[in-house]
C-alpha cells in the first residue's frame, strides 16, 4: 500500500479547553484523525474565564519562601487573593507539603528553567497558530504592567533586576511613564515594570472557537459526552446520541487534556498524580476604562485587562476542590481594589450588570504541566498549566504532537513527565 493510502490513525482527544482543542487542531493539521470529546462543551471553564494574558514574564514558579513568609496575611485578610475552603483544609495539605518541597533553591532553579523553555517559545507558537485559523487580530502584542504604589523603591529594583538576569524583557518605569502609556492609572501608582514582550488576547473564548471551528471545517469531529473509562484503544463514554448504556469508541491513541478533571483520569491508566484545583475567580464588567494592555498590581494581587466586550478584573487563588460551591464576596475584592489602579472605577456605573465567575484553574506544586507519554505507550496527557493555560496552549500542542508522532520535540520534556513526582 503506498503511503499515501494508509488509513490515518485516530485520536481521542479528551477535553475541549484551549490545551485540548489547540491539541486536536495540531493532531489533525499532521494527519491524525481526531475525535474531541467533552462533557460540557468547547471553550467552557477556564479557557473562558482566564485573564486572557500571554505571561510569558512570568518565569519563577509559584513555590517561593517569599510567598511562605507571606501566606498568613493573605489568608486573613478578606480581600486578599489567596483562600482556603475550611471543608477542603484537610485535603489540601499534601499538595501544600509539596509546594514548600519545591521552594528549595535547586527544586527552584529546576522549574524556573523549564517554565523558562516554555515561555521562550509560547507567543510565537500563539502567532503561528492565530495566523493559520485567521484570528491574528485576536492577539494584542503590547506588553504589560506591573504597577507598585507604595513599594519601597528597593524591593521594586530587586524586581526589577530578578526578571532582568531571568532574561525577560523588562523595563523599570516611573508612576509617570506608567500613565503615559495607560492614562486611567492612579496618581498613586509611582513605580511600574514595563513587560515589553507580552501580550494578551481580547477575547480568549474566541480565540479557542476559532481554533475549534478550523479543526471543524477540516474534518474534526466533536462529541458532547461524559468519559467513563480509558483503557489501551478504547474510551467509554456514556450520553453519546442520548444512549442511556455507555458505550466503547475505539481508537489508535488517547491523548489526555482535560484540566482539572484530568486526575482521576489518569488514576484509570495507573498514574495518581498530585493534581489540585486552585479555583479562579473573576468579574466582567460591561464597561471600558481606557487601557490597551493588562494592568497587576504587585501590592494588590489583581490583574485588569481589556477585553472586546468589557473590562476583566481577575486575580483570586482559592483551595476548594471541584465540589464546593463559589464563595461570595470575590466582587468586592475586585471592585475595591480596581478602583484604587483606576480611579474611573469609582463611577458605581462601572459595575452595572457585571458578571462574577468562578472556574477550575489545574495545578502541580511545581508549577509544571503534564506534557508526557504514560505507563500506556496509546495514551498521552496534557494539563496541570495552572496559571499559564492560554500562554502555553499552543507549545505544548505542538510538542505532545512531536511526542505522539515519535518525533524529537522542540524541547526536553523530561522536566513535564507525568511520573516525576
Amino acid at each position: 500500500m503506498a503511503p499515501e493510502q494508509k488509513k490515518r490513525q485516530r485520536v481521542c482527544v479528551i477535553g475541549a479547553g484551549i490545551i485540548g482543542v489547540t491539541a486536536a487542531y495540531q493532531l489533525q493539521k499532521h494527519g491524525f484523525e481526531v475525535t474531541l470529546v467533552d462533557k460540557e462543551g468547547v471553550a467552557t471553564g477556564a479557557s473562558y474565564g482566564n485573564a486572557g494574558h500571554f505571561a510569558t514574564e512570568q518565569v519563577f514558579p509559584l513555590a517561593d519562601i517569599k510567598l511562605l513568609l507571606q501566606l498568613p496575611k493573605m489568608l486573613l485578610d478578606p480581600l486578599g487573593p489567596i483562600r482556603v475552603k475550611p471543608n477542603y483544609f484537610i485535603s489540601a495539605l499534601p499538595w501544600f507539603f509539596r509546594f514548600i518541597l519545591n521552594m528549595f533553591p535547586n527544586k527552584k532553579h529546576h522549574n524556573t528553567q523549564a517554565i523558562k523553555a516554555l515561555n521562550a517559545l509560547a507567543i510565537s507558537e500563539l502567532k503561528h497558530i492565530a495566523s493559520d485559523v485567521g484570528c491574528s487580530q485576536l492577539l494584542k502584542l503590547d506588553g504589560n504592567l506591573v504597577v507598585f504604589e507604595n513599594t519601597p523603591l528597593s524591593i521594586v529594583v530587586r524586581e526589577w533586576r530578578a526578571y532582568s538576569e531571568a532574561g525577560v524583557a523588562v523595563r523599570l518605569i516611573s508612576g509617570e511613564e506608567a500613565r503615559k502609556l495607560e492614562p486611567e492609572l492612579s496618581e498613586k501608582i509611582e513605580h511600574a515594570l514595563f513587560f515589553t514582550e507580552t501580550g494578551h488576547t481580547s477575547d480568549p473564548k474566541a480565540l479557542c472557537l476559532a481554533i475549534f471551528e478550523k479543526f471543524k471545517m477540516s474534518g474534526g469531529r466533536f462529541l458532547k459526552t461524559h468519559i467513563v473509562d480509558v483503557t489501551e484503544s478504547k474510551v467509554q463514554v456514556s450520553g453519546f446520541d442520548n444512549r442511556e448504556a455507555s458505550i466503547e469508541l475505539e481508537f489508535d491513541k488517547t491523548l489526555i487534556t482535560a484540566g482539572a478533571w484530568s486526575k482521576p483520569i489518569c488514576q484509570q491508566v495507573g498514574h495518581d498524580t498530585p493534581l489540585d484545583t486552585e479555583r479562579g475567580y473573576h468579574l466582567m464588567l460591561q464597561t471600558h476604562v481606557g487601557l490597551t494592555r493588562p494592568v497587576a498590581s504587585y501590592e494588590r494581587k489583581i490583574i485588569i485587562t481589556p477585553m472586546v466586550d468589557g473590562t476583566r478584573l481577575a486575580g483570586m487563588v482559592e483551595f476548594g476542590g471541584l465540589n464546593n460551591p463559589a464563595t461570595v464576596g470575590g466582587a468586592n475584592r475586585f471592585k475595591v481594589h480596581g478602583q484604587a489602579i483606576i480611579p474611573m472605577l469609582n463611577d458605581e456605573a462601572h459595575f452595572e450588570g457585571a458578571e462574577e465567575w468562578m472556574g477550575f484553574r489545574p495545578s502541580f506544586p511545581d508549577s509544571l504541566p503534564v506534557i508526557s507519554g504514560t505507563k500506556n505507550e496509546n495514551i498521552f496527557a496534557s494539563f496541570g498549566h495552572q496559571h499559564l493555560g492560554l500562554t502555553w496552549s499552543a507549545i505544548s500542542a505542538k510538542l505532545i504532537t512531536q511526542k505522539i508522532m515519535g518525533k524529537e520535540p522542540d524541547i526536553e520534556l523530561s522536566p513535564y513527565r507525568i511520573d516525576r513526582f
